[in-house]
């Protein structure tokens, strides 16, 4: 789960990197699920009836949580944000999200020290919302509502692994293979914009490493495993810790800025998650 969360806080930069590369966002989702479809294509036959036991309703959370709407709509947010912003408004609000839709689904009931802890959280993340004051107040708005969303999908994707009883390699197949066909389809069609054949490999290659490596293959199959051995809650609550990981490293690497109310929201999350994970 620690590599989990070093790779989340990696997705953040790399999603705010997309504005300044040749590649569209289409180009990078491509990556992102193209690379772990042919990594682990080979297992599919293994996987296949263990993937045809897998209820509608849990696909549709894994596809829509983790797969195509997820990733535009996290891009999308982003692009007018910053990466404290993506990584505080999808990893960090993730413990909330996951137990609005777990008492939607199953009434499951929030207690009240992980309630406590969640209100910290969200603290934290409301003081890193009100440090970016240069941002335009309009499209700031909007892309934080984007990510507000995405993080109501990766609730969604983080309930529906436990749910479709999947192994690890069977649960970024079941992401993958149809996320990365449907987005071929789109692109085919000129539904989604790509720049193909306009960008060199050298600047594909920070996107193969954090979004088709990390992300596709070595996230997913680390947080699918993690979900089979620590319980869901307990998973959001430690990728809550990627908010404070991805800010330091905008630091260095994006020119973003980090002030005291930024440091005292990374604080705030991170006092949450430890929270949290003792409730």
């Amino acid at each position: 789960m620690v590599l989990t969360v070093l790779i989340w806080a990696g997705f953040a930069l790399s999603i705010r990197a997309i504005g300044a590369s040749p590649l569209a966002p289409a180009d990078v989702a491509l990556i992102r699920f193209g690379l772990p479809t042919l990594l682990l294509l080979p297992f599919l036959p293994s996987r296949w009836p263990m993937l045809r036991r897998v209820k509608p309703l849990s696909a549709l959370m894994v596809l829509v949580g983790g797969g195509l709407p997820f990733f535009f709509m996290a891009s999308a947010g982003g692009k007018v944000t910053s990466a404290a912003h993506v990584a505080a408004l999808i990893a960090g609000t993730t413990p909330l999200s996951v137990a609005l839709i777990a008492y939607a689904l199953d009434g499951q009931r929030i207690s009240a020290a992980r309630g406590r802890a969640i209100a910290i959280i969200l603290a934290g993340v409301v003081l890193l919302l009100v440090s970016q004051t240069h941002a335009s107040h309009g499209a700031f708005v909007g892309g934080a509502a984007l990510l507000l969303l995405a993080s109501l999908l990766w609730g969604g994707y983080t309930l529906g692994l436990r749910r479709a009883g999947l192994d690890a390699i069977g649960c970024a197949l079941l992401l993958s293979v149809p996320s990365f066909l449907l987005l071929v389809l789109l692109v085919s069609l000129g539904v989604v914009d790509s720049h193909i054949g306009q960008f060199s490999m050298t600047s594909a290659m920070p996107f193969l490493l954090a979004q088709g490596l990390g992300v596709g293959v070595i996230s997913s199959v680390s947080y699918a495993l993690a979900i089979r051995h620590l319980d869901t809650p307990r998973c959001s609550a430690i990728g809550s810790m990627a908010p404070a990981l991805a800010c330091l490293g905008a630091v260095p690497l994006l020119g973003e800025s980090l002030t005291l109310t930024v440091v005292c929201g990374i604080a705030a999350i991170t006092a949450g998650v430890i929270l949290a994970n003792r409730a």
